[in-house]
């Protein structure tokens, strides 16, 4: 009998164990930590944030990451793609986090994982320097203006024309410097993108744009993306925590005041979004 009861003990914490290595091995963040390398998926379309200088990656993103990479003692690996890839490739596992940055919105909530805020994103206007009919956003009413395919900022503007008394006519763009490029070349007269995204834009191109403010819609922030699948719990609590950790110690700050000209105050969690 007390043979019988030892053999059940010992199967059982035998199961135990191999279940709890199971989930070592699975384990996102440990998994990373061994190779030595993150691979984070973003594009490289979205000044400040991400974008290629002179054949160079740069942008808050990449030296926010470098500075994670040295806290977690890992090399940061970059794959770029399309916006509208990103995500699908996330949930296709063809790296472990997205930079992007996202705006939070409550699809995205339901759908993924997202850090705490990295910065503000509500949206507002890019037009040509000296364009007259245009003063405030609701003189886009009617006219053709520019934003990002499968973005937050196209949810944003579709919300808004429909309370103008005219609907804009919106172009959707795979990248935004394709969209900036036909406002320089006068096929659209403005581009609704992210405030600090458009000041950014119009500080680069030497008084060709303007920003045409106050920005419009609900006031929204940037986030990292992860998944929500326990495998990768471990990883985006720690991308999570060192959001936190940049923004007590001043790092955070520094680099929005590098790419933004100002720093932004943002929640220490995910905010509840208004869309």
């Amino acid at each position: 009998m007390l043979k019988r009861q030892f053999m059940k003990a010992a199967a059982v914490g035998a199961m135990l164990l191999a279940t709890s290595l199971s989930a070592h091995a699975d384990d996102i963040l440990a998994k990373v930590k061994a190779a030595g390398v993150l691979k984070v998926g973003t594009e490289t379309a979205f000044a400040p944030f991400d974008f290629i200088d002179a054949g160079e990656h740069k942008g808050l993103n990449v030296d926010f990451f470098a500075e994670l990479g040295k806290d977690l003692g890992v090399k940061i690996e970059w794959v770029e793609l399309p916006w509208d890839s990103v995500l699908p490739s996330l949930e296709a596992g063809k790296f472990d986090i997205v930079a992007g940055p996202a705006t939070i919105t409550k699809a995205r909530i339901a759908r993924y994982r997202m850090t705490a805020p990295i910065a503000e994103a509500s949206v507002a206007i890019l037009k040509k320097a000296g364009d007259s009919s245009i003063t405030k956003p609701a003189d886009i009413a009617g006219k053709a203006v520019g934003v990002g395919k499968a973005t937050a900022q196209l949810e944003q503007l579709k919300e808004y024309s429909a309370k103008l008394p005219e609907k804009v006519n919106i172009k959707e763009y795979v990248s935004f410097n394709d969209a900036y490029a036909d406002l320089a070349a006068g096929r659209i007269v403005a581009v609704a993108n992210s405030l600090p995204n458009i000041a950014f834009v119009a500080k680069q191109r030497n008084g060709a744009f303007e920003v045409v403010t106050p920005s419009f819609g609900a006031k929204t922030y940037f986030g990292f993306i992860g998944t929500k699948d326990d495998d990768h719990k471990t990883l985006v609590d720690y991308v999570d925590n060192e959001i936190i950790a940049m923004k007590k110690d001043g790092r955070l700050a520094k680099l929005q005041e590098k790419w933004f000209g100002t720093s932004f105050d943002t929640p220490d969690s995910v905010p509840n979004p208004e869309f």
